[in-house]
């Protein structure tokens, strides 16, 4: 039997003889809100934040690169929403992710800002802590049956993008006198390596070992090639997404809408939703645990058998729980929930803070003067998406859903490319299939630039 004392009364019950008073709405609550504080106190704490970083009372810490990061990101992508019909395809995650570094270049961002920023990302781990949040809830959230059905035909768009790709780049680079073997090793291979981690940085070291010369001889091009290419990843998958929001099909299978198969069974989609309401503190603080766990577990298989990234670890173990059973389902909830609250919240973040720890926009501006290196990056890119929808589509994928995830995916800067081109594309929770694409993708393009890497110093 219920009580008076069960609940507290709301005031408009406590006394139903006496209308309540309107309340006016301070000052600082007033207006539009960015990053979603009220716009007065945005302000107030951004003049705070610039005033600290141009005096160096700006601390080194964890705190100080969330505020950095999320008070840039959410000006920038309240800025790219103003725009009509441009912010359908991207605008708001291009200014988030070009803004900054262009700013840094011409010396309009605080180094001090800068150096906070750029620790955050590289000894903070803030990219690890978001991917690994956003793979685990994305995973954890799957109906069992995706995984299993999904897989095996994932390898097809795959495998087939990658190695048409190679062969048609490497051909476009023949014709225009850029060279077979260069078109595919200085342009399409590091590319389509899926990141800078194990694309540019290991083929610079092996291409300067197979020719005789220095690796900063390599470096500058193949960095410019993945930044180009990623730029031009972020814009397609805008066009991609303003597409489907204009509700056209090209042709049957050709938007999913986020959904990747072209498949009728309610049991085997994903949940393209908007985010989960009601979560209690404690099942996100469970979701946040989740996350860390397979994180460490990924990290521990990746140093025992190194034969996989620990990203790859990760995700394997993610969808080993899922398929397995292995969690209630609440706490598979709660995973997703995590994620989606964290991708919520920090993509702008996340892209901001890449934009000024990897983006150099010297590299970008010094390889634009090179009309050949631009047609065969373009033609990268495009070929891979193309490619990659097509033989997706063959298989039972969306023509669009598989022309990003392995196509684009596959094209760009890796684990914050992923998170920029799922983030212009509107299919965040495709996460887990982009990661799964650089990873084991980027260790089969590796494996083949190892092989013919030797051919450089062979004239063709």
């Amino acid at each position: 039997m219920s009580t008076s004392h069960d609940r507290i009364p709301a005031p408009s019950e406590a006394r139903p003889d006496r209308a309540a008073p309107e309340r006016q709405v301070p000052f600082l609550l007033r207006g539009p809100r960015l990053a979603g504080l009220p716009a007065a106190v945005f302000l107030i704490g951004a003049g705070v934040v610039l005033a600290a970083a141009l005096t160096d009372n700006l601390p080194n810490s964890l705190l100080s690169g969330f505020a950095v990061t999320m008070l840039c990101g959410g000006l920038l992508m309240a800025a790219g929403h103003q725009v009509p019909v441009l912010r359908d395809y991207g605008l708001p995650t291009i200014l988030c992710t070009f803004i900054p570094a262009i700013l840094l270049f011409f010396g309009l961002f605080p180094q001090t800002a800068a150096t906070v920023v750029s620790s955050f990302v590289e000894d903070s781990g803030f990219l690890d802590f978001l991917v690994i949040t956003i793979i685990a809830g994305s995973i954890l959230g799957m109906p069992r049956a995706l995984l299993l059905k999904a897989g095996p035909r994932f390898a097809v768009p795959l495998l087939g993008c990658l190695v048409l790709t190679f062969l048609l780049v490497g051909a476009l680079g023949a014709a225009l006198g850029f060279g077979f073997v260069p078109g595919i090793l200085l342009v399409a291979a590091p590319i389509m390596a899926g990141g800078l981690g194990i694309g540019a940085v290991p083929m610079s070291q092996m291409y300067a070992g197979a020719s005789g010369g220095n690796a900063d001889a390599f470096m500058g091009q193949l960095m410019s090639a993945v930044v180009i290419a990623n730029i031009l990843c972020i814009v397609i998958a805008g066009i991609y997404n303003g597409l489907g929001r204009r509700g056209k099909q090209l042709f049957v299978g050709f938007n999913g809408n986020g959904q990747l198969m072209r498949i009728q069974r309610r049991d085997i989609q994903i949940d393209t939703g908007s985010a989960r309401s009601g979560a209690t503190f404690v099942a996100l603080g469970q979701g946040l645990l989740i996350a860390g766990l397979l994180f460490v577990f990924g990290q521990l298989l990746g140093g025992l058998v190194p034969v996989l990234h620990p990203y790859a670890w990760t995700i394997i173990a993610a969808a080993a729980v899922k398929i397995a059973g292995l969690l209630p389902g609440q706490l598979e909830e709660s995973s997703t929930c995590w994620g989606e609250m964290a991708t919520a919240l920090f993509v702008p973040a996340l892209l901001v803070a890449v934009s000024v720890t990897y983006i150099d926009i010297g590299d970008v501006l010094a390889a634009v003067s090179s009309p050949k290196f631009l047609v065969l990056t373009a033609a990268t890119v495009i070929i891979a998406t193309l490619t990659s929808g097509l033989l997706g589509w063959l298989v039972k994928f969306y023509f669009v859903e598989a022309a990003i995830t392995p196509g684009l995916v596959m094209a760009d800067t890796g684990g914050s490319g992923d998170v920029s081109v799922l983030s212009a594309a509107n299919r965040m929770h495709l996460m887990p299939f982009a990661a799964l694409t650089n990873r084991l993708g980027g260790a089969v393009v590796l494996f083949i630039t190892s092989l013919i890497a030797p051919l450089l110093a062979v004239p063709l």
